[in-house]
């Protein structure tokens, strides 16, 4: 009884105070409001809050997709040249064509696909293409010297950490150079076609220099792209891990490409 008392009397005097009305208002908006309030959507919020992981550890993440990618790509075509499968493979027709075919419908599927499919197809997806590009990869433990490849697979990696490591440090916004760096790759498709049906010559070590030049970019760019994916689907813990896979082809692509040219430019033949 005291403490309804003394309760119905601090109401009283907050009345006298605020004005009856006045006073009678505020209350309930005060109970509205907490009325409205749920405690389970505060909880999980806080939860995922608490949960959500780091920029700097997304970005880890991605770096470890991406070596994961090359260490399938390393294994199968190392398993492949040493092996001597690959002279089983190409006693098949069309086989490297084949392989090349599936290696683009693969990019094709998870670019058009990446939103719709789980990370659990998205990790398929992207290390199918790694062990298949190991299948393409295979031929080069045969036609180039192994200690040349360790030396430019080194050098790559010297500069493919400096611009990566660049792009992240400095916080690089780079989509202004993304129409360059389109129009260096559809340049270097259409060199690599003509190629295909007739020597370049000298014209050979131009085109290395200009793929090195477009991929260095790339891998600046893409660097950088990893810090926007993950401003925008960071909400989404699904989606995050997908677009870290993506990131982690796009990065592995880069890589790879790199590493041909170089190879191409300084790589020695047996």
């Amino acid at each position: 009884m005291a403490n309804e008392w003394n309760h119905d009397s601090y109401q009283k005097q907050q009345q006298n105070n605020y004005g009856g009305e006045s006073y009678t208002n505020f209350e309930e908006q005060m109970n509205n409001s907490f009325n409205g309030y749920d405690a389970g959507e505060f909880t999980k919020a806080a939860y995922e809050a608490q949960t959500r992981e780091s920029l700097s550890t997304y970005t880890a993440k991605t770096y470890l997709w991406m070596f994961a990618g090359l260490l399938v790509t390393f294994l199968v075509s190392a398993g492949i040249g040493y092996t001597g499968a690959w002279y089983s493979l190409i006693q098949v027709p069309g086989i490297m064509i084949a392989v090349l075919i599936a290696e683009l419908a693969v990019v094709i599927l998870m670019s058009a696909m990446i939103r719709k499919m789980s990370p659990a197809a998205a990790a398929a997806c992207f290390f199918t293409y790694a062990a298949l590009t190991g299948v393409t990869f295979s031929l080069y433990f045969i036609v180039y010297d192994l200690y040349s490849m360790i030396l430019v697979f080194v050098a790559t990696a010297m500069f493919f950490g400096l611009l990566a490591g660049a792009a992240l440090v400095f916080k690089l916004q780079l989509d202004s150079i993304r129409p360059f760096l389109f129009g260096g790759l559809i340049l270097l498709i259409v060199f690599g076609l003509l190629s295909m049906f007739m020597g370049l010559g000298a014209f050979d070590t131009v085109i290395c220099y200009l793929g090195i030049a477009v991929f260095l970019g790339y891998t600046a760019y893409d660097t950088a792209k990893i810090r926007d994916y993950y401003a925008y689907y960071r909400s989404d813990a699904a989606m995050l891990k997908k677009a870290s896979i993506f990131s982690a082809l796009q990065l592995y692509l880069d890589f790879v490409n790199l590493f041909l040219y170089i190879l191409r430019l300084l790589g020695k033949k047996k």
